[in-house]
């Protein structure tokens, strides 16, 4: 491919994007993939290079540009060399018009700055959200030391003390040693989170939302398999993954339980009253997941946000439910906005009065609200909001 043949395919793909943010559709690396899987004919250098334009132009847009090709000229302004690759050629742009459309740069739609910035995230806190993310990796525990493990690549000790950093795009799936499941990827911010929660050996531990079973079988790991887990969500092609990845990880999970959005309860009725920690890492915008899917901020609006936040109130309710007197709840949001984070943990506490804030057993961020917060610019993960409740 020309450089201004490139230049084209990231206005193609990023026009895709942008209608899939629209209207909720796949995500960008996967729109990438397929992109590519039907151009065979472009190499790895090619792949590589239209990516990073795809992701500059991304990161570069604030609201929703109009088109590919706006999104594109507003790179181009930045980048001097883009724009003589508007070069009408056979397989690039065509030429810059003038007073062609040009889409605004910035960090996010403006109402979602200003709820950022109402939230504390601004100035370098705030551009740090689009920087570009290493690769974490937690050594599982329960097959192997990152003392002693052996990778192809030497990781840089993070102060989780399973956790290594790699550069970004490292590929440690081919790895044998992620085959064998002595690896598992996870942002050292949630490596941190599952530290820090106050689990005893011989708990019983609900993750609510568990997914894949990220946080599960960190949980799994950190204890040796020496504490109950029953993983729980809604979500059934995510949930079933979790079997397969606990097997290669050598975890044990007591049960895992499929969930019918808003009749959690019959589902979970066995556990009622007699959880020890409840963990509800909730659905949420993912704002503190920017600098792995820049095209998130183009995703959110007020009414997905307000969605999202009655969700994580009924989850929460939930959570209160299934756990014990003297138990604990942990809420985790991948968010930085208050709406998704302090000001659940508030709403909860005014809902379910005995509850009263805990401690972490270990530092965690900064202080917000009754949690705490973990950010890019001032912890170097993602960004999270964790808060634990105690009920009396």
């Amino acid at each position: 491919m020309t450089p201004a043949a490139r230049v084209q395919a990231a206005i193609e793909l990023l026009d895709e994007i942008i209608q899939a943010a629209k209207s909720k559709g796949a995500p960008a690396d996967r729109l990438i993939a397929a992109y590519f899987k039907a151009r065979r004919y472009a190499g790895s250098k090619d792949r590589r290079a239209v990516r990073d334009l795809v992701y500059r132009a991304v990161r570069h847009c604030g609201p929703v540009p109009a088109s590919g090709r706006a999104a594109m000229l507003a790179l181009a302004q930045e980048d001097g060399a883009l724009a003589p690759l508007f070069d009408g050629s056979a397989h690039g742009p065509a030429p810059i018009a003038k007073g062609e459309p040009v889409a605004q740069a910035g960090l996010a739609p403006r109402w979602l700055e200003e709820a950022l910035e109402a939230s504390g995230v601004e100035g370098d806190a705030a551009s740090a959200l689009l920087s570009r993310a290493p690769l974490d990796i937690r050594v599982n525990a329960l097959k192997a030391d990152r003392a002693t493990l052996e990778l192809p690549e030497t990781g840089e000790p993070l102060s989780a003390p399973q956790a290594l950093r790699f550069p970004t795009g490292t590929m440690v799936e081919q790895w044998p040693a992620f085959r064998a499941g002595q690896i598992e990827v996870q942002d050292h911010g949630s490596q941190r989170i599952c530290e820090a929660m106050p689990i005893r050996p011989g708990d019983t531990v609900i993750d609510l939302c568990a997914g894949a079973g990220g946080k599960t079988l960190a949980l799994a790991a950190r204890f040796g398999n020496a504490i109950s887990l029953i993983a729980a969500d809604t979500d059934k092609r995510r949930l079933g993954n979790l079997a397969p990845r606990a097997a290669r990880a050598g975890a044990q999970i007591d049960r895992t339980v499929l969930l019918d959005p808003g009749r959690e309860r019959e589902a979970l009725a066995a556990f009622e009253g007699a959880a020890d920690h409840v963990l509800v890492d909730a659905p949420c915008s993912g704002t503190g997941t920017w600098r792995r899917n820049p095209e998130g901020r183009w995703r959110l609006d007020p009414a997905e946000l307000a969605r999202l936040t009655a969700l994580q109130d009924r989850v929460l309710d939930v959570a209160a439910w299934l756990v014990r007197p003297g138990g604990l709840v942990t809420f985790v949001t991948c968010s930085l906005l208050d709406a998704e984070g302090a000001e659940r943990m508030a709403a909860f506490r005014a809902r379910h009065p005995r509850f009263v804030a805990e401690t972490p057993t270990q530092a965690l961020g900064t202080a917000r609200g009754d949690g705490y917060r973990l950010d890019p610019y001032r912890d170097g993960t993602d960004g999270f909001f964790v808060a634990i409740g105690r009920c009396a």
